[in-house]
């Protein structure tokens, strides 16, 4: 290692507190923190640190969680400290150009997709709902605009057909951390080759919603299998059936075959131990695990066993 840098870390969720845990161990003195205000959480409601700030107090680092950075103090602030680079991950806020001039060595962003594919705040999901075969980490140099920055490196990782939105986060994390020390030693020993992206491939992860979570029974098993998978843990995918509200937690989708017919989708074709197949706009839905509302996720062969009939074949999710 050369010359440890002056760092300035800025994050919030879960992803970045991974990030500030793989700089702890190294030679880089990590001179403050900043994170979002703490927020209401839990049942009582009370404010909770974010997992960011959480990490920096048990080790004694500087945290700072200003609203933005539109107030001067806060600039200047930033500014006393020095610092030599900024490293940003998942910090909730959009950075103005005058504090990213202000490290020494400019501002680095870890963004959880290969770049310039799924720019914005949902990467991971709408990398599984869209299907793609791979995602990735990419550490790239920030600029005023939305994740385009120049490149400094990318890693990459499978999407397999039993990720979920919480295994690829728990993933992507753990490829990030090397993924950032190696990008860091090459600023210090000024050996980085930043590449620029190709804006005209770009496609943009727009922010996750309650509101889309609910099934569209008219697409296909295919589509609404990744999008279970791609909104587990959160927001969930629901539906309803004789006016009871359902989460569904795992599914799988079966061949475009097994719903020829004039079966409308959303219709319960069969309900066995196996699962409830369940007819969609193209193919069959197999629901493996669900979760009624104020209940707990239930295996389907163990809901079974009290809730049968509501599941009868030509009941209908709607």
């Amino acid at each position: 290692m050369t010359q440890p840098l002056n760092l300035v870390f800025a994050g919030t969720p879960d992803f970045a507190a991974a990030q500030l845990a793989a700089l702890l161990p190294t030679d880089h003195n990590i001179i403050a923190c900043y994170t979002q205000p703490d927020r209401p959480a839990g049942r009582g409601r009370k404010l909770q640190p974010s997992p960011v700030k959480a990490l920096a107090l048990e080790h004694n680092i500087p945290v700072y969680q200003p609203l933005n950075f539109k107030a001067q103090e806060d600039r200047e602030q930033l500014q006393a400290l020095k610092p030599d680079l900024m490293i940003v991950v998942a910090y909730g806020l959009i950075l103005p150009q005058a504090v990213l001039d202000i490290p020494r060595l400019g501002c680095i962003n870890v963004h959880a997709s290969l770049l310039p594919r799924w720019r914005g705040a949902a990467p991971i999901q709408r990398a599984i709902a869209a299907g793609d075969p791979e995602t990735g980490v990419t550490i790239m140099q920030m600029e005023a605009g939305l994740d385009t920055g120049p490149m400094l490196i990318k890693v990459s990782t499978p999407i397999e057909a039993t990720d979920t939105g919480g295994t690829l986060h728990d993933r992507l994390a753990e490829l990030s951390g090397p993924a950032l020390l190696q990008s860091l030693e090459q600023l210090v020993t000024g050996t980085a080759k930043p590449e620029i992206q190709n804006h005209e491939l770009a496609t943009y992860a727009n922010k996750l919603s309650k509101a889309e979570s609910r099934v569209d029974w008219q697409q296909s098993a295919l589509a609404i299998e990744r999008q279970i998978r791609a909104f587990n843990p959160w927001p969930v995918v629901h539906s309803t059936i004789n006016d009871q509200n359902l989460r569904i937690w795992r599914a799988e989708s079966l061949s475009a075959g097994a719903s020829s017919g004039e079966r409308l989708p959303g219709t319960v074709v069969q309900a066995s131990k196996k699962g409830i197949q369940v007819a969609t706009g193209e193919g069959d839905l197999l629901i493996q695990e669900l979760q009624f509302s104020g209940g707990k996720r239930l295996a389907v062969s163990d809901i079974l066993n009290a809730k049968a009939e509501l599941f009868a074949s030509g009941a209908t999710f709607r």
